[in-house]
């Protein structure tokens, strides 16, 4: 739609409202730019984060496989440098479709992990992410079983319904489902009794710094009985130091991830703790 007083669409008055925010609009079609080429030429991979017990933190209980794509040049760039700028878009839909695939193909080639894959609640809807899956799921039904996928909250309450439907149909085909950065939006409270989400994954804003932040502890002990009430497992995002780790130990965390514990790695950090623990008994 124009502006009737400038005959420019209204996205183009907002980039030339001012120097700020031409430089933002910019900066935005570089990412889509950068991502629609990279998509492309398949210039995409999976980085895995580790997500351990918390009780047992040398015991891995899933890895969280993270889209990055890669410029001409060959380097890496994470999702948060673009997913904001196409989240919305087709191209969002597409990078989730990748993602399904590569992830997919990990477990069919590594039987001994569990891995969770992102997604927007948006794609639920997308014939060709559907059809990824299928395919999946048709060469090897058990790898459903060891296939997780995390819906944001605040895509998942765009679309409930959809999203609960969804939900139910692949349940019973063994994927489990995660509420990735639980708390983030604030709204999600009235939709979980109907959701039924296998693990909660509890923002990162509330975790970081933890240990010293009474309001965060207060808040998160609050997360972590909202999800033990509705027998949901729970993860804690962002887990940077040991004096964290101890306080969501006590206060009843399953599941810790964050650079405590490791960071995404390309490489495969299954094959990489094998070799560490050869070392070690050799």
């Amino acid at each position: 739609m124009s502006n009737p007083l400038t005959g420019r669409p209204y996205n183009e008055d907002a980039a030339h409202s001012s120097p700020f925010a031409a430089a933002a609009e910019q900066t935005r079609q570089d990412a889509i730019s950068l991502v629609e080429h990279a998509l492309k030429d398949r210039r995409a991979m999976l980085a895995f984060q580790p997500v351990v017990q918390a009780r047992m933190p040398r015991r891995v209980a899933f890895y969280e496989g993270l889209i990055r794509i890669m410029d001409p040049k060959g380097r890496i760039i994470p999702a948060v440098d673009f997913m904001g700028a196409v989240e919305t878009m087709e191209l969002g839909r597409k990078i989730d479709c990748l993602a399904l695939e590569m992830g997919l193909n990990t477990l069919a080639v590594e039987p001994g992990i569990r891995l969770s894959i992102n997604m927007s609640a948006r794609s639920i809807g997308y014939p060709e992410w559907l059809a990824t899956l299928e395919r999946g799921l048709r060469q090897d039904p058990r790898i459903g079983e060891r296939l997780i996928l995390e819906i944001t909250e605040s895509s998942a309450i765009v679309m409930p319904d959809l999203v609960t439907v969804f939900m139910q149909d692949m349940q019973e085909r063994g994927i489990c489902f995660a509420l990735d950065d639980f708390g983030a939006g604030y709204t999600a409270f009235r939709y979980l009794k109907d959701f039924y989400f296998d693990i909660i994954k509890i923002d990162g804003e509330f975790i970081r710094g933890i240990s010293e932040n009474p309001d965060n502890q207060i808040l998160t002990q609050a997360l972590v009985s909202i999800a033990r009430h509705f027998d949901m497992f729970t993860v804690a995002e962002s887990v940077e130091t040991a004096e964290d780790a101890r306080m969501l130990v006590d206060m009843g965390v399953d599941c810790l991830q964050g650079y405590l514990f490791g960071a995404p790695d390309t490489r495969a950090p299954w094959k990489m703790s094998h070799l560490q623990d050869e070392k070690m008994t050799g």
